[in-house]
């Protein structure tokens, strides 16, 4: 029988062991927790981590975050782990995020699998390891560049990111989600986690990480205004998030992406992503239900 614990300030060094034997589907985890810790005060970033433990060892973990999502990564004990989780939590669930096996068995453990969804998706996992980045001329020629925004892009970044959640993610476009959009954008400038591509100092194209450690960074929030669309302007500014991320040292870049997203799925291949040929889960919910 397994053990179940809460994890505290001191368990860092099991947890990563554990999360690193899994590390393309973690990257939620394992970011999350070394930006705001264990401790769960309901802060961006923060959440209620329960693992279950065997002959002291971490086996399986899953987390219930400050914004609602539950994120999995319990090839073994899922029921046990994801149940205590949202009873410790006291939070609504938003949404389920992980391998994708097992965020389908958690819909069905927590008795949501009939709960309306905004998305739904089990998406292909693409990984490149940066030595292997292909430049796009556009960029390599200085004809776009790829920088940090500038304070005063980020109104525009802002409208960028709630209309990326309503094509992307099947949001609904509501003066809610302009304000979770700017506490989005805000949060990246502050950590130095997005970029956008300029051509003729115009911005044209934008970029983030959703997670990002010092060997690893996850792509996420790719949006280019549809009226741009079609001139090479994904793929540079993706690659000119990875040049930085190259210069830190970082080794490796990984995303997901749906299986009917064509288009997406060119813009990374296309900069030298390849399928890992796992495949993760990404649940979202029509409404926040406790």
């Amino acid at each position: 029988m397994a053990i179940l614990r809460i994890l505290q300030p001191g368990d860092e060094v099991s947890l990563e062991a554990f999360l690193l034997q899994h590390t393309d589907t973690s990257m939620f985890l394992r970011s999350n927790w070394r930006t705001a810790g264990l401790l769960d005060q309901n802060a961006r970033f923060q959440g209620t981590y329960i693992a279950a433990y065997t002959d002291e060892t971490i086996v399986a973990v899953a987390a219930h975050f400050w914004n609602g999502m539950i994120v999995v990564q319990a090839p073994v004990y899922l029921p046990e782990v994801v149940q205590t989780v949202v009873a410790q939590s006291g939070r609504a669930i938003s949404g389920i995020s992980g391998p994708a096996a097992q965020v389908e068995a958690t819909k069905s453990i927590l008795g949501l699998s009939n709960r309306p969804t905004q998305l739904d998706e089990s998406e292909i996992l693409f990984s490149l390891a940066l030595r292997d980045l292909q430049i796009p001329e556009a960029l390599a020629s200085a004809k776009v560049q790829c920088r940090l925004p500038h304070p005063e892009e980020l109104e525009l970044l802002t409208q960028w990111c709630a209309a990326y959640s309503v094509e992307t993610l099947g949001q609904r476009d509501t003066p809610s989600l302009t304000t979770a959009s700017r506490s989005i954008i805000e949060a990246r400038q502050a950590m130095a986690m997005h970029w956008v591509l300029v051509a003729e100092d115009t911005p044209v194209s934008y970029s983030a990480f959703n997670a990002s450690l010092p060997d690893i960074v996850q792509i996420g929030g790719v949006w280019t205004p549809p009226a741009l669309r079609g001139k090479g302007y994904a793929k540079s500014v993706v690659a000119g998030s990875l040049l930085d991320a190259r210069s830190l040292l970082v080794k490796r870049a990984i995303l997901f992406t749906g299986d009917n997203n064509q288009a997406a799925q060119a813009v990374y291949q296309g900069i030298g992503f390849l399928p890992t040929g796992e495949k993760y889960g990404l649940v979202l919910f029509e409404e926040t239900q406790a």
